[in-house]
């Protein structure tokens, strides 16, 4: 077949691309692939290869590829009205609406939503406004701030300082000194393997109260993490596991930052995460499923808890000193307006509770019983599948040896399925648009099963 080899030139001489190795990339030793089209949960490159996309872009495209409603929601903005600024009260007809839109799904204790363009620059907005209103408060001191070994929250400064995976950290003198971290609701990695979930969950809850004592609760801000760990690895939280943390903050006037980018309208077959999980935030992180990353958008819903204190602090010290240029623009809002409505209308929660029980179950029908599977995990439209040396002693297999990278490598070469390896750990992780079918299911399931005795027998 015919391809633009100049563009692959282009490609590796001018394009930076994220979490990438940047020396293979431009020196042509690692592949290169252009998409060129979608629809539904595939995706065709260039040459007209055609893939089944088992992770919805980046957990995002929730509500499948090749969405006219939404494109032409996002044209008809542009042409109305491409951009203007939220700043000093200024708002558009879609960004006022998908405002009221968000708030009537969200927890019943949630005031405003505040906008940005992806979960990064939201989780640093939710810090500072935690910092500010802990100066408000007269609090000057209570600004650290807890996030989780494995969680994921970003890669800007304070938000790789959340994230608890050392590639996010490695090089760049992160994590910043305001950032703490505690033990991962991780039940498989747990150290004592005698221990049951529930002395885990008291384990994990004795960590967290041991670290508040150490570094002293007048000095701890808030808490941050996601329902279930994400990029981490796919983690659903033990049972209990929620409820028992929620009262230690509440014990020593912690704030909860719920981090719902991956989770939010949908994933877990419920409109969030905190619903699911019982989970009472005083903000929560939204980006990808709020316009299924048909353009860039994300929010920070804040309590009415929180927004009292914002409104005093203005009171006090005028207009708030902070905005981004693009906060709430309108080709966002529109999409993510277009994007809510098709949610329900094709009811995708539903689905996605249903068709992923359908996926975790099957997957661990075919693959429980395989030798180097340690663990096959997940809830709603999410699964993941670790692989391990011996199951019976639970040992890893060397990073060095890339396991998990060779799985995920050779489920796209033999069955054209993207599955993505998971950082730290030999892990195969799966998030499909909540469009996915049972039949579709099944080839996920059929092709990672090939995969997986193809790499490991």
């Amino acid at each position: 077949m015919l391809r633009n080899d100049q563009l692959d030139q282009w490609d590796r001489d001018n394009f930076f691309h994220p979490s990438t190795h940047l020396a293979q990339h431009a020196r042509g030793e690692s592949p290169s692939r252009v998409i060129k089209t979608a629809s539904g949960v595939h995706i065709e490159d260039r040459d007209g290869v055609q893939l089944l996309d088992a992770f919805a872009g980046l957990y995002c495209v929730n509500v499948g590829y090749g969405r006219q409603d939404i494109a032409d929601a996002i044209a008809a903005q542009a042409s109305e009205l491409a951009y203007y600024h939220s700043y000093v009260g200024h708002g558009t007809e879609a960004s006022i609406t998908l405002s009221k839109m968000i708030l009537d799904r969200a927890p019943a204790n949630m005031s405003k939503v505040y906008f940005g363009l992806g979960g990064s620059d939201a989780n640093e907005t939710n810090v500072k406004l935690i910092w500010y209103m802990n100066n408000i408060l007269g609090r000057p001191e209570k600004k650290k701030i807890i996030s989780r070994w494995r969680g994921y929250h970003g890669s800007g400064l304070v938000t790789g300082s959340l994230t608890g995976l050392e590639l996010f950290h490695k090089k760049f003198d992160l994590p910043l000194t305001q950032v703490i971290h505690t033990e991962a609701p991780y039940y498989y990695r747990r150290d004592d393997l005698n221990q049951t979930e529930e002395q885990f969950v008291a384990h994990c809850v004795a960590e967290l109260e041991t670290l508040i004592e150490r570094e002293g609760p007048d000095t701890i801000a808030a808490f941050i993490g996601e329902p279930i760990l994400g990029t981490g690895g796919i983690v659903p939280p033990p049972a209990g596991y929620w409820a028992a943390i929620q009262a230690v903050l509440k014990k020593h006037d912690i704030l909860l930052v719920a981090d719902e980018v991956v989770t939010g309208f949908g994933r877990l077959g419920t409109m969030f995460g905190s619903d699911h999980y019982g989970i009472e935030a005083d903000i929560i992180t939204i980006a990808k499923g709020l316009t299924s990353a048909y353009a860039p958008l994300s929010g920070s819903i804040v309590s009415d808890k929180v927004w009292k204190v914002l409104e005093q602090g203005t009171d006090e010290n005028g207009p708030i000193g902070h905005g981004w240029t693009y906060s709430a623009h309108p080709i966002g809002a529109a999409a993510g307006v277009a994007n809510l409505k098709l949610i329900d209308e094709l009811n995708l929660v539903t689905n996605a509770g249903e068709v992923g029980s359908y996926l975790n179950s099957s997957m661990a029908e075919a693959l429980a019983d395989h030798p180097n599977v340690g663990d096959i995990r997940g809830e709603g439209m999410l699964c993941a599948v670790e692989f391990v040396k011996d199951k019976d002693s639970r040992t890893f297999f060397d990073a060095a040896d890339k396991i998990g990278p060779q799985i995920s490598a050779t489920l796209l070469a033999q069955d054209k399925v993207i599955a993505r390896a998971m950082p730290q750990g030999d892990i195969l992780g799966f998030a499909p648009p909540f469009c996915l079918s049972r039949e579709e299911a099944d080839t996920v399931v059929a092709a990672t099963k090939r995969a997986v005795q193809t790499v490991l027998g």
